[in-house]
């Protein structure tokens, strides 16, 4: 497809801006609702739109051929599903900043795993973009650092936190491997379907019924975040480049923060304000700069003649 950048920025804006609302959103539906019941809806949602799509292109995968494929895309499942019921519990421990904070640790175990399985090398901008993050993390947690002494209710979630974004990696790279084989599209609707049948016997549905109507607005927010946040991703990545596209995605954390203090500004009997200070903020920053050099910086750093 022909490069369209400003279509392709506009598009991975909308990802960012998709995923760094949704934990905001999903704080005030885990307050009723339990983690696997919330993810069973938005795994449904999302198959189903899927598989309209699909089904309409012509183009549903063909799970007789899955082959030796069927072992990774059990694994992407459980990855998936894994990350998915992960971030949403973390969510009933620690506000919604601090839990997209660690949303990096994703990519930069993809990193690790590279080099590990593909024996790719890690370069330069890579690491000083991991003792970014590393330093950006230190500072982001600043004033707590004592509550990590001991397991508490927010380490608790921290660890949770972190978890999700780790197991995420075997989803990941699932993906990159059945790539060979399947589209995108095809790759994340037998991951979808595969998540809803794993959260199936765990779902309580009549939770629903049990939300508040600002609550259910907040929950519908959540189950469409899924489709439109994937699919302004595809759309941005058929546009534009993927290391730019991947740049656009680091300010996640960033807008996570911005639509805490404006949901807060908005509705502060809902919406408590983030607890962050000054060097809590700059960690979020220099985290997310660490992010940036990652997926950019062999265009940055000159090379060795």
């Amino acid at each position: 497809m022909k490069q369209q950048p400003l279509l392709g920025f506009l598009f991975a804006l909308i990802t960012a801006m998709a995923w760094g609302s949704l934990p905001v959103a999903l704080k005030q539906v885990v307050a009723v609702m339990n983690a696997q019941t919330i993810v069973w809806y938005r795994f449904v949602v999302a198959t189903c739109a899927l598989l309209l799509l699909l089904a309409y292109k012509k183009a549903l995968p063909d799970f007789s051929k899955l082959g030796y494929f069927a072992g990774l895309a059990i694994i992407g499942v459980m990855g998936l599903a894994g990350n998915f019921f992960l971030f949403n519990s973390s969510l009933n421990y620690i506000e919604p900043s601090v839990a997209q904070i660690f949303i990096h640790l994703s990519s930069f175990g993809m990193l690790i795993c590279g080099v590990l399985v593909f024996k790719e090398k890690l370069g330069l901008h890579q690491k000083i973009g991991l003792v970014l993050l590393l330093i950006g993390l230190g500072l982001f947690f600043n004033d707590r650092l004592e509550i990590f002494s001991g397991l508490n209710t927010y380490s608790t979630g921290v660890f949770i936190s972190i978890s999700a974004a780790l197991v995420w990696v075997a989803y990941g790279m699932a993906q990159k491997l059945m790539l060979r084989k399947f589209s995108a599209q095809q790759i994340l609707f037998m991951m979808y379907f595969g998540c809803a049948m794993v959260f199936t016997p765990f779902a309580e549905f009549s939770q629903v019924r049990e939300l508040t109507p600002f609550a259910f607005g907040c929950f519908i927010y959540c189950c469409l975040n899924t489709l439109f946040g994937y699919g302004a991703y595809a759309e941005a990545l058929n546009r534009w480049e993927v290391s730019k596209v991947s740049v656009v995605i680091t300010l996640v954390p960033l807008f996570t923060i911005l639509f805490a203090h404006l949901a807060h500004y908005i509705d502060p009997t809902d919406f408590p304000a983030p607890e962050l200070n000054i060097l809590s903020y700059i960690g979020a920053f220099i985290v997310v700069c660490g992010a940036i050099l990652s997926a950019i910086g062999h265009k940055l750093i000159p090379k060795k003649s």
